[in-house]
């Protein structure tokens, strides 16, 4: 039995396309086998706090006398905790102007903690998180896979890296705004790229 963490992050919510392929990758888990339980998070109606100078200050291990402070460090602690017990991590990060979701970054401002996630040496830091296996799925309204106008992939590379997590994944669902077939291809080849890895895992 796997723990699978999801994390949703689009802002189109019933309609987002990233959300409906996490969907179908979960249907696919179970036609194969696979008896997985869920921690699901739709980032986008959890009122993440911002890191701003406070709660960074406060992460650490500065004043945290402030209620909405301690709240934001319970927060983080608990999102933590999730992350670490998981064995498989799925995130939803639609590219919104070339970036990840703002939600999204918030969360890793939350869980990429020094000492807790990660700790510094004397040359590179080390990641904490152990034996966590990430799949990201992000759609596009063009194609950016492989350009440097695609700043989601190496943004999440990095920081799930810094964190321990270095078996990573992506599936993209590019061209969703090139007309007349670009949406449907690409959907089509999100869709293959999921069974492939239903498959692999």
């Amino acid at each position: 039995m796997s723990k699978v963490l999801i994390l949703k992050s689009s802002i189109n919510g019933q309609t987002s396309l990233t959300n409906q392929l996490i969907d179908e990758l979960k249907v696919l888990r179970k036609n194969v086998g696979h008896k997985d339980t869920y921690i699901e998070h739709d980032l986008t109606t959890m009122g993440l706090p911002k890191l701003d100078h406070s709660l960074f200050a406060a992460m650490r291990g500065g004043d945290d006398s402030e209620p909405a402070i301690r709240q934001a460090i319970a927060l983080s602690d608990k999102l933590i905790k999730e992350l670490k017990a998981s064995d498989l991590l799925i995130i939803g990060a639609p590219m919104y102007n070339l970036n990840v979701p703002t939600d999204l970054k918030k969360w890793f401002d939350l869980v990429a903690r020094a000492r807790e996630t990660f700790r510094y040496t004397e040359t590179y830091p080390q990641g904490l998180v152990e034996d966590v296996r990430a799949v990201v799925i992000s759609s596009r309204g063009g194609v950016h896979e492989g350009q440097q106008t695609d700043a989601v992939t190496p943004y999440l590379r990095s920081v799930l890296g810094l964190m321990g997590i270095n078996d990573v994944e992506f599936i993209y669902a590019e061209g969703m705004d090139i007309k007349p077939h670009g949406r449907d291809t690409g959907i089509a080849h999100a869709r293959q790229c999921l069974e492939q890895t239903t498959l692999q895992s």
